[in-house]
């Protein structure tokens, strides 16, 4: 293929949707698989997804803050780790610990927002390019095995274009990751782990762990408020 054949498939690709019919019974077999994901014993691997999302919503807001990334794990225990470089306090220091816990709500109601617009080529366009940056960062054979396995699988839905599949795929993905966040929220709030991001956040800013818990919940109510009002809508 020429260069103008391959810039004509990659655009193909990349472009919206013209028109995305997710229609009720597409929502509700992805209500039915995110279910099924994170109420069953299948969730202690798919967590490691949600680990992820953790992970890099670290990475990139201390990137965007001017802090250098070099790597990152997830951990059999399905706990993780992002290591930036930079001031050891400061705001850019506590935006980057903010970060961790509210990156799955976030991101799970973008997808399920984006995806109801057809804007899911784009949007997976994006997710693959964020993840192959990410790549060249894992620092254990276990985060490389599961990045490896996200890269395939969103190549093959991104390479073997169905914006319905893609809009159904997303918005179960987003679904999960929102469930993963209240998840990990509830974990980490019976903690007292002085190592725990509300725990650093605490010794960063005098401020008590409460606090950040609490914006994490913010975060995640105002998050499942977009996704839920957005999938009520599609049901109808």
């Amino acid at each position: 293929m020429t260069a103008e054949q391959w810039g004509r498939l990659l655009a193909d690709h990349v472009r919206p949707a013209a028109h995305v019919l997710l229609t009720a019974p597409r929502v509700w077999v992805a209500l039915a698989v995110a279910l099924a994901l994170v109420a069953t014993p299948v969730w202690s691997l798919v967590r490691l997804g949600v680990t992820l999302v953790h992970e890099l919503g670290h990475a990139f807001v201390g990137v965007a803050v001017g802090r250098q990334f070099t790597g990152f794990e997830l951990r059999g225990d399905m706990s993780g780790a992002a290591v930036t470089r930079g001031k050891v306090r400061g705001p850019g220091r506590v935006a980057t610990t903010w970060a961790g816990y509210p990156a799955p709500a976030v991101v799970g109601a973008a997808l399920v927002w984006l995806a109801a617009r057809g804007w899911g080529a784009p949007t997976l366009s994006i997710l693959l390019l964020l993840v192959v940056v990410a790549l060249v960062r894992v620092r254990s054979a276990l985060t490389l095995l599961v990045v490896l396995a996200v890269l395939a699988a969103g190549a093959a839905l991104w390479w073997w274009r169905d914006d319905a599949l893609q809009a159904q795929v997303l918005t179960g993905l987003g679904l999960v990751l929102l469930v993963g966040a209240w998840r990990h929220l509830g974990a980490v709030r019976s903690s007292r782990d002085k190592a725990s991001d509300p725990g650093v956040l605490a010794s960063l800013t005098h401020l008590p762990r409460v606090v950040w818990v609490g914006s994490f919940a913010l975060v995640c109510a105002g998050s499942s408020w977009v996704a839920g009002t957005q999938v009520v809508s599609l049901l109808r």
